[in-house]
């Protein structure tokens, strides 16, 4: 006989999310020094003090926090300050940190939260990314539980190659933003994890988490994000050789940033890469050349200038070939490798090719080369000594003709280029006011910032 007795319910323990932690050094001889490698001189010094006294602020418990830093601390960096003479966005939020030194016990996270940031942006802006790091790093260890300024230190780490430690503080954003119900930043950070993992090659797993990130930006609603998740999901399309799946896909992100989007102006600059990689060059031409002009930030703008390059060779069109490499040749010669380099070089090198330039194709290779081998960027670095093996093979041998697509594959492509001009000449101020950057065949050709 069976029995009458109810089975009692399962009981559900609710489920814990551990916060994993981030790495917080990369390879400094010690604290602070990331920022004496790039800064010289009062600022340097000052902003190299603010930073290791906000790691010993954030490490100390509120209740112990008088008497933290030494008598007249903030006096000595008020001098340093006065002697640097920074510019008003950045003197202002220096001057709140060095408040938090003569007052550490009066001073709120929220306000050293934000003097950071502002720093960190000001970094950003000016070229020293390790500086910028290690203020954004700042804000996020003052405020540990918000997801979105621990995705900011992944996401300026990835920037600059360092892997391990941007990995550690996207999947920390992941981890929070999940706590706290931030599906903008949980679905932003599986972007980034993806766009790390695409910059180093790892195709399957790049593929995973963005298609983790779209999943949460159509549950979510989140219209842009989906557009983002799309437009790199195209990139890791393309980059494992289907090429009608990406043109599909950077199609329906075009459809969903819509004209005003920020990150419009990236996707036709990538969507022109891919064009150039299957021997269109007319149609990245036409595109290159509308938005060349409108890069925001000086390494985007070079490497636009630098797919440009390539597809004028490709095109047969010499007088825009040589104006253009002129400019980025010169521009990269008078920069310390900035996070592109290595794909501009690759790109220089490929065009110059094409019209049999072996001379500078050779040295933009090796350029490539080496710069990619510093930063680990595999695919690239794989892709470089392929062209300049190439180019000492054929040193020498006339210039040959870019192999292109079967002419019945023009007229989308053309088509597309049309809508993407047209689309940028409407809305070009809206489009060209934010975003940090292009992400897929742009930054990283030919594999993938920016997230």
């Amino acid at each position: 006989m069976r029995s009458s007795r109810l089975v009692p319910p399962v009981r559900r323990t609710a489920r814990r999310w551990r916060t994993p932690p981030a790495i917080l050094h990369g390879g400094e001889a010690f604290e602070g020094a990331a920022v004496l490698n790039e800064m010289d001189g009062p600022l340097g010094v000052l902003l190299f003090q603010l930073a290791r006294d906000v790691y010993a602020w954030s490490a100390t418990p509120p209740e112990h926090r008088a008497g933290l830093f030494e008598p007249g601390a903030d006096e000595g960096l008020a001098a340093l300050l006065r002697a640097a003479d920074a510019d008003l966005q950045l003197e202002t939020a220096l001057l709140a940190l060095v408040r938090m030194t003569g007052a550490p016990e009066g001073a709120t996270a929220e306000q050293v939260a934000v003097a950071c940031q502002h720093v960190a942006l000001w970094a950003d802006q000016n070229g020293h990314l390790e500086t910028a790091i290690a203020f954004s790093q700042g804000a996020a260890v003052v405020m540990p539980h918000e997801a979105a300024l621990s995705f900011a230190v992944g996401r300026l780490a990835r920037r600059r190659a360092e892997y391990p430690r941007a990995e550690t503080w996207y999947r920390r954003a992941v981890a929070l933003a999940r706590q706290s119900g931030d599906w903008s930043t949980y679905s932003i950070s599986f972007l980034g994890l993806g766009t790390l993992y695409l910059q180093r090659g790892k195709l399957a797993a790049a593929r995973r988490f963005l298609l983790r990130a779209l999943r949460t930006a159509r549950r979510h609603s989140l219209r842009g994000l989906q557009g983002s998740a799309l437009h790199d999901l195209a990139t890791v399309a393309s980059d494992m050789g289907q090429a009608q799946e990406a043109e599909r896909l950077a199609r329906q992100a075009f459809e969903m940033y819509g004209p005003e989007h920020p990150r419009l102006v990236f996707l036709a600059a990538d969507v022109a890469y891919f064009w150039i990689e299957r021997g269109r060059f007319r149609p990245a031409l036409t595109v290159l050349q509308a938005l060349v002009h409108h890069m925001q930030r000086r390494e985007e703008r070079v490497m636009a200038q630098a797919n440009l390059v390539r597809a004028a060779a490709g095109a047969g069109e010499r007088r825009i070939f040589e104006q253009t490499w002129e400019d980025v040749w010169d521009r990269m010669s008078r920069t310390q490798s900035p996070e592109n380099a290595a794909t501009v070089m690759l790109e220089l090198a490929r065009g110059a090719a094409m019209l049999g330039e072996h001379e500078r194709a050779q040295a933009a290779a090796e350029r490539a080369v080496q710069v990619a081998r510093e930063r680990g960027e595999a695919k690239v670095l794989l892709t470089a000594e392929s062209v300049l093996d190439q180019v000492r093979r054929t040193r020498g041998v006339k210039a040959r003709a870019a192999a292109a697509e079967p002419a019945e594959a023009a007229e989308p492509a053309e088509t597309f280029a049309m809508d993407l001009v047209r689309t940028l000449n409407a809305s070009l101020v809206a489009v060209t006011g934010a975003g940090p950057g292009p992400r897929g065949w742009i930054h990283n050709p030919p594999h993938r910032q920016a997230r």
